[in-house]
């Protein structure tokens, strides 16, 4: 059986054809939006743990039984943020748990590095520890009461070693670690200042079994 091809249609005399160029804006245009996802995705990142959250892992046992060792936390910066923005200092809430700036020194050189505690005087308050308790004396309480009675870490503080008073300055917090038999806090190198506060903790998001918020 014979075959026959059937030949593309021919243009008549009317029609005429014209290729079409190649998308070249489109490709640019995909590849200049590439390259910002590449560049914008990075800084965002990176402003973000700077002004608004950051996260941690927390190295020690100074805050059990609160926060274990190897815990992930969540830390909120937006409160020292907006501090700086209106030039006033960052003072967080009495219990709020912090972490900040420190410069201590050892046998051999100076140690730079960050600490996580809670805090428990605010500006003009005095603190007294004396015989395993903590006392606050200020203007709403001219008695005198135990945050340590009253706060979030109620239920983990049996004593709390030394004997100190100390009025709080303005500008600063005092600080000091749920576990007080293992903590270096505020009964040590004094307060802290709000200028090396970097923020509070607001939640630990491992082990998975132990997410909390603060």
């Amino acid at each position: 059986m014979d075959t026959i091809k059937i030949p593309p249609s021919q243009p008549g005399p009317e029609q005429t054809y014209q290729e079409k160029p190649a998308k070249k804006t489109d490709s640019k245009k995909e590849l200049l939006s590439t390259l910002s996802i590449l560049i914008i995705a990075p800084l965002v990142a990176v402003l973000l743990s700077i002004f608004v959250f950051q996260s941690y892992e927390v190295d020690g046992p100074s805050m059990e039984k609160t926060l274990q060792h190897k815990d992930r936390l969540i830390v909120t910066k937006t409160g020292k943020t907006w501090a700086r923005i209106i030039n006033q200092d960052y003072i967080p809430d009495r219990y709020s748990i912090i972490v900040f700036d420190f410069t201590g020194q050892n046998s051999y050189e100076v140690e730079k590095k960050q600490l996580i505690k809670r805090v428990i005087g605010l500006p003009g308050d005095k603190v007294v520890i004396k015989d395993g308790v903590v006392r606050i004396y200020n203007a709403s309480h001219p008695e005198g009461f135990y945050p340590d009675k009253e706060g979030p870490e109620a239920s983990v503080i049996s004593t709390t070693e030394g004997s100190l008073e100390q009025t709080v300055k303005a500008g600063e917090v005092f600080v000091l670690g749920d576990n007080r038999g293992n903590s270096l806090d505020s009964r040590t190198f004094g307060t802290v200042r709000a200028d090396d506060i970097i923020g509070h903790l607001s939640a630990r998001i491992y082990p998975f079994d132990s997410i909390k918020k603060f």
